[in-house]
């Protein structure tokens, strides 16, 4: 009989402040190439796309999020159920919804839940180190991967070790513990202390059975949520009130530093939470001079930095132990032992009312995204890219009117009952008040200069008369 296989549950759903300002609440790093080429997110679909070991992922994320998360797998080949969170509860309510679709989907289900936005390298010793910790799980432990310290580092949890439970490195735990001083984690990694991963391979009944134990409330929740979710747009959407009716907690608060079931099997592949610059500078490959550098970078006499660009030409000089972060609309530098502090930084800009706090220049939709090059007191120029076969919602404007110029590919143009064909090289006019379309009927990308004059020019003027994307 073949061995049931371990279902992935990615945790796809957080922000990530201290990797400002390239990642910002509309566009968090997950979703973001970091390191490599691919984002994050798209690093932990292929870690678990090993068919003899796992099953189809399942991805709980944001609803903001979801055409990033579906459109991504997408790129990989991978058929994942993105499913949609109705508000932010934490990790306890959303690892708990994620077991209870994976026990709707096999009552026996083994699942390993991971977090989205973390490198993990050697991929090999990975899935052994799952193959090696699915046995304590089908023997009802929940299992956290516990990484062997490469240093003392004061940003992660430790884990102290217990007796051996007679499977292949796995023991119990004795203690979870919180982030240390600098001399409490020399201490913890010279007494063989683990790093906290805060990721965990589970039977989901197991799970849920601790959960139900400590937590009623949240275990009655989130099964209802998941009992009540609905299809739409070939994403799972939880039902709202019953997941709002579930508290906020993560599980580690909720489940694993209460109950006996907890097991650790230490996971010597090479770890980093991404969770600051000096994380990236920790995991990214360096240069002979010590440098973690990305995109058009240049540098002389630098050295131990990291300087990531987007699109401009950053050029670091005579400079040690510095974090150098370019991109179209902001620029961050600071020295790499402050790169905890940007969390803080990103909070004094939320409070100045700074949009750059939040938002890209460069702003994602289902459709494409669209680059805003500049802006006066009654005009507004962006660059819109349309992928090949989408089209935007049937709309109107109140207070503007708009000109494109087509400059590659073919615009599909509707305006009030007519409908026009737009080349590279043409343009037309879209008048306040007219009810419109932009479609890409094209196979390749539609892009096209668009001038809006008005006297408000804001995002918020747009009546949706029909959209694809169910948008409001």
């Amino acid at each position: 009989m073949a061995r049931p296989k371990i279902i992935p549950l990615l945790l796809a759903g957080g922000s990530g402040t201290r990797l400002w300002p390239v990642s910002r609440d509309a566009m968090p790093k997950q979703f973001l190439p970091l390191v490599g080429d691919r984002s994050t997110y798209q690093q932990a679909l292929a870690r678990v796309a090993s068919p003899e070991l796992f099953g189809p992922p399942i991805v709980m994320t944001a609803n903001d999020f979801r055409f990033f998360a579906k459109a991504q797998a997408e790129e990989l080949g991978i058929d994942a159920t993105v499913v949609l969170e109705p508000m932010r509860r934490d990790s306890g309510p959303a690892i708990a919804a994620g077991a209870a679709l994976a026990r709707k989907r096999d009552p026996d289900a083994v699942v390993l839940a991971i977090a989205a936005d973390h490198v993990i390298l050697d991929q090999d010793v990975f899935e052994a180190t799952c193959a090696a910790g699915l046995a304590a799980a089908e023997a009802g432990r929940i299992v956290t991967f516990g990484i062997l310290p490469s240093a003392p580092k004061t940003s992660y949890g430790y884990i102290r070790r217990g007796e051996t439970l007679g499977i292949d490195g796995v023991a119990r735990v004795d203690a979870f513990v919180e982030k240390p001083d600098a001399a409490t984690a020399a201490r913890y990694v010279t007494d063989g202390y683990l790093w906290n991963s805060g990721n965990f391979l589970f039977g989901a009944e197991t799970l849920l059975a601790e959960l139900a134990r400590f937590e009623p409330e949240m275990e009655r929740a989130v099964v209802a949520a998941v009992d009540k979710a609905s299809l739409d747009l070939g994403f799972v959407r939880l039902d709202a009130d019953a997941f709002g009716a579930a508290p906020q907690k993560s599980i580690d608060y909720a489940v694993m530093e209460r109950t006996d079931r907890t097991a650790v099997i230490e996971g010597r592949f090479r770890w980093s939470d991404i969770g600051s610059w000096d994380a990236v500078f920790d995991i990214a490959p360096r240069d002979e001079a010590g440098n973690v550098v990305s995109g058009p970078v240049a540098t002389l006499e630098a050295q131990d930095c990291i300087v990531h660009a987007e699109d401009r030409l950053t050029v670091a000089l005579g400079v040690k132990d510095l974090v150098i972060v370019t991109t179209p609309d902001a620029v961050l530098v600071l020295p790499r032992s402050r790169a905890e502090d940007v969390k803080g930084a990103v909070a004094m800009l939320k409070k100045q009312g700074r949009a750059e706090a939040t938002a890209h220049r460069l702003c994602h939709r289902p459709w494409g995204h669209y680059d805003s090059l500049d802006r006066g007191e009654r005009y507004q120029v962006k660059r819109i890219v349309v992928s090949p076969g989408a089209q935007l919602s049937l709309q109107r404007h109140y207070h503007r009117a708009e000109h494109w110029v087509v400059v590659r590919g073919t615009a599909e143009v509707t305006t009030g009952d007519r409908r026009s064909i737009v080349h590279e090289n043409e343009s037309i006019f879209i008048p306040i008040g007219t009810v419109h379309r932009l479609a890409n009927p094209g196979k390749i990308p539609l892009e096209l200069i668009e001038v809006q004059t008005g006297s408000y020019l804001g995002e918020d003027d747009i009546v949706r008369l029909e959209d694809d994307y169910r948008r409001d």
